[in-house]
């Protein structure tokens, strides 16, 4: 099996270089020998204290302004799709949510309604808080939509087109976007994380990255990890021809250190920082993480089941090496009117614990009612 990344994560690139299990093989120039791109970092905080509430940077509109102006085209990456990412009453603070899922609705300005992105349970746009009968309800935060809008509003002859989930929902309509703004000589490609990886547009010299933060503010011990790869992912969409490109990172933090591995291309640098953390954190490659999850529409029958196997667990395993810690609600506790509980654990995955999980959970299975899932995770790739 070959595997094969300008930013492999940071456990495969431990096996390779500290064991036999893969086998290390660099490239340490662009394809076509294309030089890399000119990362710059721009401060938020000084833009908003410059009195710039705009999405873009001064130095991002200047940027996309010359690109205009020499024909060449710009790719510009959020990855958040819909209008605004939350509705709230400014009068009560009532947050409209899904009724499924307990996660906050997002706007969609196009279709003038509220969705959920996990359950896709849509409603209409809400003018009237329905908790309090204010009407000082305001739409926050930035999505896809809201930015091509804004990008129309700033530059109104350029030619745009957006592409996330709300733009690909019929066959091949991903490859169709693609060709449209390669062929047709679009000025400005919109999107989230389907803009990032593997495309090759000779006439993209400049990369606009919105909001580089929105990676690094989740419940992930992998968010530094998912921020670098990320950045420079969508920054190798730029010059990647015979024209030089440049990349602009708008941020809240711009002295984190994976943005600033970013900015640099440097993946070692990022790599040895972020193994020293984890070594010290003993999050994997150093031992593994376990998730015990459980669901069902009755609350109090998941919590019930969840502190049973726990106190299991914790006679098993309390002269063990592992971790264990007490059941709580998963960081989104409701999806689909299904509730979630999660029980964590940390340390390394011996065939005596993993006999242990398996006979308990075998346990739990038998004596848990119809409707209800148990199940185990060992490193899972997302653990909201």
């Amino acid at each position: 099996m070959y595997y094969g990344s300008a930013t492999p994560d940071i456990t495969t690139y431990y096996k390779a270089t500290t064991s036999k299990e893969i086998t290390l093989l660099e490239l340490t120039k662009r394809a076509n020998n294309a030089q890399v791109p000119r990362v710059e970092i721009i401060d938020l905080k000084q833009e908003l204290a410059n009195g710039n509430h705009s999405m873009l940077s001064r130095e991002l509109y200047n940027k996309i302004e010359e690109n205009l102006k020499n024909k060449h085209q710009t790719i510009l990456f959020l990855n958040r799709r819909g209008y605004s990412t939350f509705v709230m009453c400014r009068e009560c603070g009532y947050t409209v949510k899904c009724n499924n899922c307990n996660v906050s609705m997002t706007y969609h300005g196009y279709e003038n309604k509220l969705k959920c992105h996990y359950c896709g349970q849509e409603s209409p746009a809400v003018k009237i808080c329905p908790q309090c009968g204010s009407s000082k309800i305001r739409y926050f935060g930035t999505g896809t939509q809201k930015l091509e809008q804004e990008i129309k509003k700033q530059f109104p002859t350029c030619t745009t087109i957006r592409m996330d989930t709300d733009t690909v929902t019929k066959k091949n309509s991903h490859e169709q976007i693609l060709n449209k703004f390669k062929n047709e000589g679009i000025d400005i490609l919109i999107g989230t994380q389907m803009v990032v990886k593997g495309h090759h547009f000779p006439n993209v010299t400049l990369v606009g990255v919105i909001a580089a933060d929105s990676s690094l503010n989740i419940d992930d011990y992998r968010a530094n990890e998912r921020t670098f790869q990320i950045l420079t992912q969508v920054a190798g969409r730029a010059g990647r021809g015979t024209l030089p490109g440049n990349v602009i990172i708008q941020t809240y933090n711009p002295q984190d250190f994976s943005i600033q591995s970013a900015q640099k291309q440097n993946y070692i640098n990022f790599y040895e920082t972020e193994i020293t953390l984890r070594k010290q954190l003993k999050y994997p490659p150093f031992c593994d993480i376990i998730l015990i999850k459980f669901e069902g529409k009755d609350e109090n029958k998941i919590k019930t089941i969840s502190l049973e196997t726990y106190n299991k667990l914790y006679n098993l395993l309390k002269n063990s090496n592992i971790l264990l810690f007490k059941p709580m609600p998963a960081p989104i506790d409701k999806i689909q009117n299904r509730y979630r509980w999660r029980i964590v654990m940390k340390g390394n995955m011996s065939n005596n614990f993993n006999e242990i999980c398996n006979n308990i959970l075998k346990e739990i299975y038998q004596k848990s009612e119809k409707g209800i899932r148990v199940g185990i995770d060992v490193n899972p790739n997302n653990i909201l």
